[in-house]
């Protein structure tokens, strides 16, 4: 039998990257402990929801941390994608990496600002707080589910495309759930803006996602 070469990925820059963020995480249990373990919960109970919505919301330590947790492993995962189900040829992973995390931030940040900017118009600021709070915490929580992707599609199950549908599956339950929730809690208001809520959900939420699939299959 000859021996056969077998090419390994470098993956110490995805490492590093996994690394720092769960230092993230490692923060905000230390920190807020209480409130780490309402998060943790959170697809189960609402009561993360309940007690935090109405103080501090958007900016405090812990949601900051959790966001960066999830910027940074979605950067990751949308890598994986873009690599096992395009099959994307990247010369330099890591860049690759740190340029989806650039787009994401600077995507993110401009989607909240429209979003807020909408509720000065419209003069429901403070519902739209509590809406973009909402939908970022269950997108928070899913990084949770690729991080471990992550860690398969790094370490143990590289290239696997049932691990991408079944953590592409749980996400998609996860922020499901929280669009239910969101939904249930605000059908009053969305019955009496149903145009401009379903505009919303076509601009700014799934027109997005179709941006990101057409540029990956190129």
């Amino acid at each position: 039998m000859e021996a056969t070469n077998r090419l390994v990925e470098n993956i110490d820059g995805i490492t590093v990257l996994l690394l720092i963020s769960l230092l993230m995480v490692a923060i905000a249990k230390d920190l807020f402990y209480n409130r780490f373990i309402s998060f943790i919960i959170l697809p189960f109970n609402n009561k993360y929801i309940s007690l935090y919505n109405k103080k501090d919301k958007l900016l405090n330590w812990f949601h900051i941390f959790f966001s960066f947790f999830q910027l940074l492993n979605l950067s990751i995962y949308i890598y994986f994608i873009s690599k096992i189900l395009f099959k994307t040829d990247t010369q330099n992973y890591f860049m690759s990496i740190v340029l989806i995390f650039g787009l994401l931030i600077v995507f993110l940040t401009t989607k909240i600002l429209l979003q807020l900017g909408g509720g000065l118009v419209f003069n429901n600021h403070k519902m739209i707080v509590e809406f973009i709070f909402r939908k970022l915490t269950y997108l928070n929580y899913s990084a949770i589910v690729m991080l471990i992707a992550n860690i398969c599609l790094s370490y143990i199950a590289q290239n696997s495309k049932i691990v991408v549908f079944i953590s592409l599956f749980l996400i998609a339950v996860i922020n499901m759930i929280g669009w239910i929730r969101l939904i249930k809690n605000y059908q009053i208001i969305i019955s009496g803006y149903f145009f401009y809520f379903i505009l919303y959900l076509c601009a700014l939420e799934i027109a997005p996602f179709v941006i990101i699939a057409n540029y990956l299959k190129d």
